[in-house]
């Protein structure tokens, strides 16, 4: 039977496509899904419950309500299901582990002189987008690499070929000078056009390109460009030589494998990239959530996420399982190429041995990543089990906050709080402090500010410190296990009057001096000092040096932030627009001072009279 209190709704639906949103008690979304007939297959999770799988079965006990958005095609609803999964990441969709934080490499084309970097955002420009990688190592070693073979610019300077003297990369070949004019424009967009092919794979066309312009640095008694290119050239052939063939056909495709661990949660998807023939790259991707799943449909799942935000879809995509919605799919994925895209499951040949390589890898990489979380996870319980011991604490630091203060010549004082939690960082927990009320150089004051005001607002939540068991959501009013804070025992008695003004005394609190790494805990006059290889002190200088980063990032962006504002601002004709131009054309006040007056000029609303001005000023 259809649950009585849906019943009235689902008849309403209509017998189109569409995608519904289920909600619980608090009204978040917690699973959306697709349908070619949303009727059918909304009341298909209350006829008959006895029949649906765990998951789903789950899932239908926490549905207090849903919304459905009708669409022209079962197309459409896909790529609106895509959009929703990434806006609200709800807890019973399976999604790939943290897809927001993945780079891509971007080749600007909407500049006269193309940059080459690293970014997370993929928007519909002028530019090339190549990623997206698993991680920012990863990337930046792609980076490392194409900087080493392509003299393209890095800096972010305004080109106009008058500047008198280049930066160190041109002088160790590594730009150009488009800065200097020691190239135009065209020349410098040949080299761009070379780390395009190159990024594609198509590395045989580059040869010829580079070859054919040694050749004729050559004929013209260029001998030492032409030596460049030879050396340039050497290079990518040893690269070109690395690459294995795996295809006889001159032909692109991505090569999917998964190996999934139901008590980890997740599934390790490793992706081989062949262009022209050749594996040019590999990359892996965790799923998670995957615990009720069955391969089939995290494979499903990564394809629809994966190629949502990859801008490059090859003309193949091989893959472990035949999955649902394949001809859908086919049709969401050619419609994005421009061209048609086939779903491939192999059973022999060729093709299904290089399948089965990309499967070995998969399961290498799931057991190798398995094997590190069980290590770390075993460090860490180590490491707060000694904390607990070698602190006296009441229960286990599951919960670590500390806290540190930044400030010099008590100008811009600010504070951070980091948050770790098992051991690792919780960075949604993070929070900044900008000190108001102490002037001069004031550590203690200034850490006595930031304590009373993060711990009043826990005291004045209800009294929610006698309760442990009811921590509430709100991240400012989860009760943590240990205090932790940067300093020696004068930091540490501000905290503990801190705590004996608001009441607080069922909160472990301690403090680590840097220059012995000393620990001092209340009531204790003698330090405690850590063995140099105990996790336990590994954790806590972990946990000092972050919440010292935090502070100093917060304050130098403060400071260089005033800075900027305070000098453009002091200068007749500079208002709020045009100095954010200024901001946004050189990065910094630093950079608008090595800018010559030509280059300030170009930026929009700037006279000549105005960036000599300014120019003077700064």
């Amino acid at each position: 039977m259809i649950k009585e209190r849906f019943l009235e709704q689902i008849n309403t639906l209509p017998d189109k496509s569409g995608v519904y949103l289920m909600r619980d008690s608090s009204k978040n979304v917690i699973y959306v899904g697709k349908a070619k007939n949303l009727k059918n297959r909304v009341s298909s999770y209350f006829s008959n419950i006895q029949k649906l799988d765990i998951k789903t079965e789950i899932l239908v006990k926490n549905i207090f309500n849903f919304d459905v958005i009708i669409t022209n095609s079962e197309q459409e609803a896909l790529i609106l299901e895509n959009n929703l999964i990434k806006q609200y990441k709800p807890k019973f969709n399976i999604r790939l582990k943290d897809d927001k934080t993945y780079p891509f490499i971007k080749v600007d084309l909407t500049e006269k002189f193309p940059k080459v970097y690293i970014t997370r955002e993929v928007k519909h420009d002028n530019s090339k987008y190549f990623g997206p990688f698993a991680s920012a190592k990863s990337v930046r070693s792609t980076l490392n690499l194409l900087k080493k073979l392509f003299p393209y610019r890095s800096c972010n300077k305004v080109i106009t070929g008058t500047d008198k003297k280049p930066c160190l990369d041109f002088h160790i070949n590594r730009c150009v000078g488009p800065c200097i004019g020691a190239v135009n424009q065209k020349e410098y967009i040949e080299i761009i056009n070379q780390v395009v092919l190159f990024l594609e794979g198509k590395t045989d066309n580059l040869v010829k390109v580079i070859r054919q312009q040694m050749l004729n640095a050559s004929d013209s008694l260029n001998f030492e460009k032409a030596a460049i290119l030879r050396d340039q050239l050497k290079s990518i052939e040893n690269i070109n030589q690395k690459q294995r063939v795996l295809f006889f056909e001159n032909q692109d495709a991505d090569i999917l494998a998964i190996s999934s661990d139901k008590s980890l949660n997740n599934s390790w998807i490793e992706v081989f990239f062949v262009r022209s023939g050749k594996l040019i790259g590999k990359d892996n991707f965790i799923m998670s959530d995957i615990k009720h799943e069955i391969d089939k449909d995290i494979l499903n799942a990564f394809i629809k996420q994966f190629y949502n935000k990859n801008p490059y879809i090859p003309p193949e995509v091989i893959i472990q399982y035949p999955i649902k919605e394949i001809s859908l799919l086919e049709i969401w994925l050619s419609n994005k190429r421009n061209a048609k895209v086939k779903i491939i499951v192999p059973k022999r040949g060729a093709k299904r041995k290089l399948l089965n390589m990309v499967s070995e890898n998969a399961l290498f990489g799931l057991s190798k990543y398995k094997n590190e979380k069980i290590n770390r996870k075993s460090r860490l319980n180590k490491a707060i089990y000694q904390l607990k011991e070698e602190l006296s604490l009441v229960r286990d630091p599951i919960r670590i906050e500390c806290y540190d203060i930044s400030n010099i010549s008590g100008t811009n004082p600010v504070g951070s709080m980091v948050v770790f939690e098992e051991g690792l960082p919780k960075k949604s927990d993070y929070r900044k402090f900008r000190i108001k009320n102490i002037n001069g150089i004031d550590d203690y004051a200034m850490m006595r500010e930031m304590l009373i005001r993060r711990f009043k607002r826990l005291v004045n939540d209800n009294n929610k410190l006698d309760s442990f068991t009811n921590k509430v959501e709100s991240d400012w009013h989860i009760i943590p296990d240990l205090v932790l804070i940067d300093g020696g025992k004068g930091h540490l008695g501000v905290a503990a009057s801190v705590f004996l003004e608001l009441g607080i005394n069922s909160i472990g609190l301690a403090s680590i001096a840097k220059e012995n790494e000393e620990l001092f805990i209340p009531e204790m006059l003698e330090p405690i000092l850590l063995d140099s290889q105990s996790p336990a002190l590994h954790l806590i200088q972990n946990i000092r040096d972050e919440a010292h980063r935090f502070a100093i990032t917060f304050h130098r962006n403060l400071r260089s932030k005033k800075s900027n504002i305070s000098v453009l601002d002091n200068i007749v004709g500079v208002g709020p627009i045009i100095r954010n131009r200024l901001l946004k054309e050189f990065g910094s006040l630093k950079e608008i001072q090595k800018a010559n007056i030509n280059s300030i000029s170009l930026v929009k609303g700037i006279s000549k009279a105005l960036a000599k001005d300014i120019k003077s000023k700064i």
